[in-house]
C-alpha cells in the first residue's frame, strides 16, 4: 500500500490517498476532485485549471501522468 497526497497528485490539499496501484490512486484523486468541484473549493478549482492548461498541449498530460506514476512507484510500501 502506498500513500500520496492530493497536492502530490496535482491537487490543492494534504488529503491522503492509499492504494495498491497507481490506477487506484488516480481514481481516488479524481473522485476527490469531483467532490471539491461540487463544493466549488477555490484552491482545487485553481489546481483543476492548471491541469486543463496541460491538457491543451499535445503530449503534456501524458508526460505529467507518467511522472506521477514513476513518483508513485518509487514510494516505499507502507
Amino acid at each position: 500500500m502506498k500513500t500520496m497526497t492530493c497536492n502530490q497528485l496535482g491537487g490543492a490539499c494534504e488529503k491522503e490517498f492509499c492504494a495498491e496501484t497507481f490506477e487506484e490512486m488516480a481514481e481516488m484523486s479524481k473522485q476527490h476532485g469531483m467532490e471539491m468541484f461540487k463544493e466549488q473549493d477555490e484552491a482545487h478549482l485553481n489546481a483543476m485549471n492548471k491541469m486543463q492548461t496541460l491538457m491543451k498541449v499535445p503530449g503534456k498530460m501524458e508526460e505529467w501522468f507518467e511522472l506521477k506514476r514513476k513518483e508513485f512507484e518509487a514510494l516505499p510500501n507502507g
